[in-house]
């Protein structure tokens, strides 16, 4: 059964989409105020909104090399700026994205 377009996503189906590990989107949460999925008994459920965020937030960090703190104020500078597409990452930034999820990972081992 497929979801309408405008319907919520749960953290694994934005995971999928996005190509990322569902760690760090929740990382993300802890970094990046303006996302804010609905909390329904323990469950993250992602709007479409929700999720261009997210593809904005993952380009400027994989795509444009932008630090964290980088994308916080761009973000607060500029809020209503979306990404179209994401292109397919370059090795550069593949490595980066390694990093960040090595970074995630001692961060979740430290905090939970």
């Amino acid at each position: 059964m497929t979801k309408a377009d405008g319907a919520y996503r749960t953290i694994a189906e934005v995971a999928a989409q996005l190509e990322l590990p569902a760690s760090v989107l929740r990382f993300w949460e802890t970094q990046f105020r303006q996302v804010k999925p609905l909390k329904r008994m323990g469950r993250r459920y992602y709007s479409a909104d929700d999720i261009a965020l997210l593809e904005r937030i993952k380009n400027d960090l994989y795509r444009e090399g932008y630090t964290i703190k980088g994308v916080q104020k761009r973000l607060k500078e500029d809020p209503d700026q979306v990404v179209d597409v994401i292109p397919v990452p370059t090795p550069e930034v593949t490595e980066a994205f390694v990093q960040e999820v090595a970074d995630i990972r001692d961060y979740l081992a430290r905090y939970l």
